[in-house]
């Protein structure tokens, strides 16, 4: 009875071990991270200051920006394709350096500040007087092959803050700025760099319509 028990409770032992193996064999990966920084483009307008408007202007509101949060499917960090046949893809090796919505925020924080149109873009919590208060989701952060483009999506809206208004609307907005997709024969679409560059540049097409939005409250 013991030899083919130890017979046995060698084989049982072989197996974790061949298991192993192959997962030694395997080759490495890298993962790919890309920033999400879309450059602002030098010919957008900038709002000129108070103290160069003859007669006088009273001063530009402060714009407080809340979380942005993530639309279902947008919490992830890979890339996002989706295929010509429309099923999706997250790209298990190329993916946005942070979580999408946080990113999609602190390029509308730099981009709204570098706008001139507040006096202030501040972040929930803190002191200062808040004029108005953004708050919103991104919907969307994608390279669509069916039509070979990248979206990128904002929806938003505009509050009252502390001049009275008690979180009345102000305005509402849903924005989409698209970018061209490289050619690829691929069916999982060009290479990460490539879409990551894509989305990147639609990403500043919905921050510069949300800046025309913007413009008529600062």
């Amino acid at each position: 009875m013991t030899g083919p028990f130890v017979t046995r409770r060698a084989g049982l032992l072989a197996l974790p071990l061949l298991a192993g193996c192959s997962v030694l064999d395997r080759p490495y990966v890298e993962t790919l991270r890309y920033p999400l920084q879309p450059a602002r483009p030098a010919a957008m307008p900038v709002a000129m200051p108070a103290s160069a408007v003859r007669g006088g202007r009273p001063r530009r509101p402060t714009l407080m920006i809340r979380g942005l949060r993530a639309a279902p499917g947008l919490d992830a960090r890979g890339l996002r394709v989706i295929r010509a046949d429309g099923t999706e893809r997250l790209d298990p090796y190329a993916e946005w350096v942070g979580p999408p919505n946080e990113l999609v925020e602190e390029q509308l924080r730099r981009w709204l500040a570098a706008s001139g149109l507040f006096g202030g873009i501040v972040a929930q919590g803190t002191r200062a007087r808040t004029d108005l208060v953004l708050e919103g989701e991104v919907t969307a952060l994608e390279a669509d092959l069916r039509d070979g483009q990248s979206r990128a999506g904002i929806a938003v809206l505009l509050l009252a803050g502390d001049d009275g208004g008690g979180g009345r609307v102000v305005g509402q907005w849903a924005v989409i700025g698209r970018a061209p997709l490289p050619a690829s024969t691929n069916p999982d679409g060009p290479p990460p760099g490539a879409i990551a560059a894509s989305g990147t540049e639609a990403l500043a097409g919905a921050l510069t319509a949300l800046e025309d939005a913007l413009r008529a409250h600062a």
